[in-house]
Formats: structure tokens, sequence, C-alpha cells
């Protein structure tokens, strides 16, 4: 059994912990034993998982690995304290706010022999999968993907191109490398709106 640790207990964070209690029978979460969760807030116990401070989280050698769910903004120097205290690092997507700080930490996990991993769960669901298999073999012309929000706060996602990242990867893993051609952003403070559009090419144009 892996001992694992769950850093974060927002929507995804409560998700994990739901899921390292209650793994799917014959999936590789039955090998993981969830020994603790860290929150900056009190919660004590979430269904039966105990809240631990990051420092027992980081010194404890039963724990072999992190689950790290926190805001965007947080996640490099989450990362790299899990990795010095030479803990395997399971991230959500963005795993930082700059690609420069992403290669760090990928030379960091190499050099220390920890696998670190950028999680984007969408890419496993049935409706991704299905959408892969009516999209395979055939060339893309044109398309559009739009998607809404709620106004998100910079200070803790990021540039607000890190909020669709998520759907950047759908269409890389769909079609390939892209090419940014233009990028707008219009913001409407008085109505607390924000809109960003962006313009790709395939690499067949």
């Amino acid at each position: 059994m892996f001992g694992t640790v769950v850093v974060g207990v927002g929507i995804a964070g409560l998700a994990r912990i739901r899921d390292l209690m209650n793994p799917m029978p014959s999936s590789p979460s039955e090998h993981l034993k969830l020994l603790g969760f860290v929150s900056r807030r009190s919660f004590g116990n979430i269904n039966e998982a105990k809240q631990i401070s990051l420092e027992d989280a980081l010194r404890s050698k039963e724990i072999q690995a992190a689950f790290i769910s926190t805001e965007n903004k947080s996640h490099e120097e989450t990362i790299r304290m899990f990795l010095e205290a030479g803990k395997h690092v399971l991230v959500e997507y963005p795993m930082a706010l700059s690609a420069k700080a992403a290669h760090e930490l990928w030379e960091m996990a190499e050099k220390k022999d920890k696998v670190l991993h950028v999680e984007h769960i969408e890419l496993l669901t049935e409706e991704y999968k299905q959408l892969k298999k009516e999209v395979a073999g055939k060339d893309l012309v044109k398309g559009t993907l739009h998607f809404t929000g709620s106004v998100l706060d910079e200070n803790k996602t990021g540039f607000p191109a890190f909020s669709g990242i998520a759907r950047l990867t759908w269409l890389i893993d769909l079609f390939g490398d892209l090419t940014v051609t233009s990028a707008t952003r219009e913001k409407q403070k008085d109505k607390n709106y924000s809109r960003m559009t962006v313009h790709f090419q395939t690499a067949n144009k």
C-alpha cells in the first residue's frame, strides 16, 4: 500500500478524499491508503480522513505520495516542498503559472527519481473517449469551443488563460500541437464580466 495525503479540500480535494476512501474495485486506487489531508482551514475529520499539518505530511515516512488540489498559484511551491521531502506528486492542472517553473519542477522530480503527474481527469471520461473516437482520422477544417464560468480571482488562479487550460489540453490531445495566431481580452468591471478569445492553428494550418 502506498501512503497518500490530499493537500487542499476544495471541490477537487474533496473528490480525491472520497475516491481514495472508496476505491473502485480492481482499480489502482485500491493500492493507495489515505493517511490524512492538509488544509489551511480547520476541519478535524472528513469522512473518517483525519486532518494533519503540512509539516507532519512532509516529515511522515508513511506518506509516499501527495495529491495537490489547492489554488493554481500555490501549486509550484507545494510541489517543490513535497519533492524535496522525497514524495511522489500528483497535481491538478496547471502544474505552475509559467512554463519555466514547470520545466524546473520536471527536472527536480527526475533528479529525485520521483513521479510528478499533472492530472486532467476529463481526458479519462467516457464522453471524452467517445469524442476522440469521432474525430480520429478526420481533418479539422474549422471549429469553435466555447465555455463559460464564474469570474475567477486572478491572484489565486493566474491569468485567465489558465482557467481555460483544461480545454486547451483537449484540443492538443485531439488535433496535435497548436500555434496561437491571435488572442484578445474584453473586460467589463462594472458587470463583473471578462471574456478571452483565442485563435489557434493546427500544424497543417
